[in-house]
């Protein structure tokens, strides 16, 4: 049996406790978390090596087939980049190229684009990682691929039966007092159906209406056969110059493979809800699906519904009597708690996943709101760490106060930018971008000429794309969260400015960092003030030592360094004469044959010492 099997069988005998025997109490269920957990690293364990790519490639069938057509899409691509980005240049024509390259980029993601639908799986994964990898990639690529959505249809209901059923070890009819066959969400990896525990179920959890996770049939297969094809073009690009150069093609494969494959394990998805809901334990503003451990393995997860007010449909948000703009500041504060208090950041907060609960309903408002956001799928989720959050700090300090040099000396504490990199003109671009667009919203911002933003963005973009940098993955996740929370803010409040929203928190970071700064003046003055102290008495100590001839200086090795340095000026000297009799020489030669052998002949002699001396030991 595999350790998914097991995970499998696991949930299938707390299943059949439920169903065919004495209900399990709410306490025995949460006592079995921990080896939950554990069958949860278990089947990552697995999925990872099943999407390692086998020594024929990806398996027979429709896998092969499948990785063929990904493999023969990237050599045409590559085939072309070769032609149009290296050959024609070097053969003078990189006019063609240069006049070609806007159109042909856009060519290029919108195949992508239809072959992501058209496969489905990881490839529109692999279509909404790269749009938003504008450190790596252009605009007209990341423009095309922005829009890409799971535009795939939804997987019979037969399917996901026999999925749920063998997961779950039991009739979907005994397990769920109702479950609709109608999915309210699809996506590339599963679909998400509406469900009603039994009533054992639902005594024992104290919940009723769910939502039930499915894995799509055969994910497994797709995402390991997706990878594969995925690592032999990564390794196909750090064999150009023109793009290893610039990014780390495998590195940046790997870095999609280990989301990917975070996101295909529902047990893992569940653990990430659960931290999330224990980070805001004591807010009642924010809200988290209670998840059904019983009902959950790797491929299938039950979940609390809490569907509610999509957070973007404004309309309905003024009919429940709720304001907009201040869903928008809940929100934006919401998110950079997680940023800045928890260091566990929701990466996917689209409209899909985010919604608003009139908390009027049950009778009581949560603090000074009449409502409460509710998160949802928790499958994407960025960590900061210490190290991250160090960098971070000073980079929120650099925004607030609009200091261009710090902004860039923070991102090279992250990790961002070689520390050889020359900046100069990103520098610029920045406190340019500072002094004129800094602490705008964005309702002011649709009054500056558009042509401004223009010029700006082609500078910004230009000098942005010249740079060999490229960002951690933990850090992309976290800008993919940030700025899908600034557009979301934004829409619900077109004055909504983000800058208010970081204030707070660069003005508490820029009080922590002072009083630090105190702390360390002040250990400092201590520890200066205890050497002023003793210094009379040492140096005192001292004299007394050098008057009784007990303090020696060995200069030896100085005298040593210094004969070695005398050497090499000796050398320098010693070259600087050939070179002077040489060419003397050829000059003479022709009005003064004699003089001029004479000169040239006399040459060998620093010649020789410049090569052969031997430098002191």
């Amino acid at each position: 049996m595999t350790d998914a099997e097991g995970a499998g069988d696991v949930s299938s005998r707390s299943a059949r406790s439920t169903t065919g025997g004495q209900p399990r109490s709410l306490s025995e269920e949460r006592s079995d978390e921990t080896r939950r957990l554990s069958a949860a690293s278990s089947s990552a364990d697995v999925a990872r090596r099943s999407a390692r790519p086998t020594p024929g490639g990806a398996g027979t069938g429709p896998d092969q087939a499948r990785y063929r057509r990904i493999l023969g899409f990237a050599s045409r691509q590559l085939v072309q980049l070769w032609w149009f980005e290296l050959f024609l240049p070097r053969i003078g024509l990189g006019r063609i190229s240069d006049r070609t390259r806007t159109h042909r980029l856009q060519l290029l993601a919108r195949r992508f684009h239809g072959l992501a639908v058209e496969l489905g799986g990881l490839m529109i994964k692999v279509g909404q990682f790269l749009s938003s990898r504008l450190d790596v990639l252009p605009p007209e690529i990341t423009d095309e691929l922005a829009g890409l959505q799971d535009e795939v249809p939804a997987v019979p209901f037969a399917q996901i039966r026999e999925i749920a059923e063998q997961e779950l070890g039991a009739p979907l009819n005994q397990i769920y007092a109702w479950f609709d066959e109608v999915p309210v969400a699809a996506a590339s990896l599963g679909q998400a159906h509406r469900a009603r525990l039994s009533a054992a179920d639902a005594l024992d959890t104290g919940l009723g209406e769910v939502v039930v996770k499915v894995q799509r049939p055969g994910i497994d297969r797709v995402v390991a056969t997706d990878l594969a094809a995925l690592r032999r073009v990564g390794r196909w690009l750090s064999r150009v110059r023109a793009v290893s150069s610039r990014v780390d093609a495998p590195a940046l494969v790997e870095e999609f493979a280990h989301t990917s494959l975070e996101e295909i394990d529902y047990l893992h998805e569940a653990a990430s809800a659960e931290r999330f809901a224990d980070d805001f334990a004591d807010d009642d503003s924010i809200r988290t699906p209670a998840v059904v451990w019983s009902r959950s393995t790797r491929r299938v997860l039950t979940l609390q519904d809490v569907t509610a007010i999509k957070i973007n449909d404004t309309d309905a948000l003024r009919a429940a009597g709720i304001d907009p703009a201040r869903v928008a500041d809940a929100f934006a504060r919401a998110m950079f708690d997680q940023v800045f208090a928890h260091g566990f950041v929701h990466a996917d907060p689209h409209p899909g996943n985010v919604f608003v609960d009139p908390s009027t309903s049950s009778g009581a408002q949560v603090g000074t709101q009449n409502f409460r956001l509710t998160f949802i799928d928790f499958g994407m989720m960025a960590e900061v760490p210490a190290s991250l959050r160090g960098g971070l700090r000073s980079l929120v300090i650099a925004i607030a106060t609009r200091d261009g040099r710090a902004m860039i000396e923070a991102a090279r504490a992250i990790g961002v930018l070689m520390p050889t990199t020359d900046t100069a003109d990103l520098e610029r671009a920045l406190t340019a971008l500072f002094d004129r667009f800094g602490g705008m919203g964005f309702g002011q911002l649709k009054d500056v000429d558009p042509r401004e933003f223009q010029d700006f963005a082609d500078q910004f973009g230009h000098v942005m794309r010249s740079l060999p940098f490229q960002l951690p993955e933990r850090l992309l996740l976290l800008i993919r969260a940030v700025s899908l929370t600034s557009g979301m803010c934004s829409a619900l409040d077109p004055d909504f400015n983000v800058w208010d929203a970081v204030e707070p928190y660069a003005t508490q970071l820029l009080g922590e960092e002072s009083a630090g700064l105190v702390q360390d003046m002040a250990k400092q003055a201590a520890s200066s003030a205890g050497i002023l102290w003793r210094m009379p008495q040492r140096l005192d100590s001292l004299l007394t030592r050098v008057d009784a001839g007990e303090v020696s200086f060995d200069t030896s090795r100085l005298e040593r360094r210094l004969d070695r340095l005398e050497h090499v000026a000796r050398r320098i000297a010693s070259g600087v004469l050939f070179a002077a009799l040489l060419v003397g020489g050829a000059i003479l030669l022709p009005p003064a044959p004699p003089l001029g052998i004479a000169l040239m002949a006399a040459s060998a002699l620093p010649f020789l010492h410049a090569v052969f001396a031997r430098a002191p030991r």
